[in-house]
């Protein structure tokens, strides 16, 4: 079903990966919660549409996008040049950063991105996290992976000596796993994540209209502070 035409039935296909939280992800009882499913739902209502939600992996989403399986892709997919070649961005809805993650014995020498030359460090397959390391640091063993407990398994092993991901994500993540992981470092490499689409200036232009509204009586705070305590809309 190509976007038009979901849309005349009144929905949005959201493409998200279902297994990234606080993002997105599945509670206990199986149903889809975290910060994009409530955003999603949010900007839905106020473009008059019903998310459906297609949970679907990462390194397939936005081929899933292009093909027309779906509509949007809310995932925290970062706005990069590249990206935006082959897709139409929303204006950002978050912003945050880059953060090393790694075990309390290598915190002192892993403290910032030219540290993991010479390091096996886990990143997400197809991610800008590997794209950066391809790019700024050409000395670091590259492990790519197509999901978060794998490489969170093969950093608690020693298979790998850090992780790289969102730092929001990382903060979750750290806080939950009771000190097993620490931050190597403070966040670099600013990133900012929309919506993304295929090309369609019109549809775009609505999408960027809810957000500001939504930004402006303070929605997007609201569901930014209901899952990290601070407000990483802005």
């Amino acid at each position: 079903m190509c976007r038009k035409q979901s849309r005349k039935k009144g929905e949005l296909v959201v493409g998200l990966e279902g297994t990234y939280p606080p993002f997105n992800y599945q509670d206990e009882s199986g149903k889809l919660v975290g910060f994009d499913v409530d955003f999603a739902n949010a900007l839905c209502e106020r473009l008059g549409l019903k998310a459906n939600f297609s949970p679907t992996k990462w390194d397939g989403i936005l081929a899933a996008l292009g093909s027309g399986r779906i509509d949007v892709v809310i995932n925290q997919v970062t706005i990069t040049e590249e990206r935006q070649k082959s897709y139409d961005f929303s204006t950002p809805y978050t912003i945050s950063g880059i953060q090393i993650i790694t075990r309390p014995e290598l915190k002192d020498t892993l403290t910032s991105p030219d540290k993991l030359a010479g390091h096996a460090v886990g990143v997400g397959l197809g991610t800008n996290f590997e794209q950066y390391l391809k790019e700024n640091v050409p000395g670091a063993d590259i492990r790519t992976y197509d999901d978060e407990p794998t490489k969170y398994n093969d950093l608690k092993s020693g298979r790998v000596d850090a992780v790289l991901n969102d730092r929001v994500v990382a903060a979750d993540y750290m806080k939950k796993t009771g000190g097993i992981f620490v931050p190597g470092g403070e966040s670099f490499a600013k990133q900012e994540q929309g919506v993304a689409l295929r090309k369609d200036p019109e549809f775009k232009a609505a999408i960027d209209k809810a957000i500001a509204d939504m930004q402006a009586d303070g929605t997007m705070k609201s569901i930014s502070e209901k899952w990290f305590g601070i407000d990483i809309t802005k």
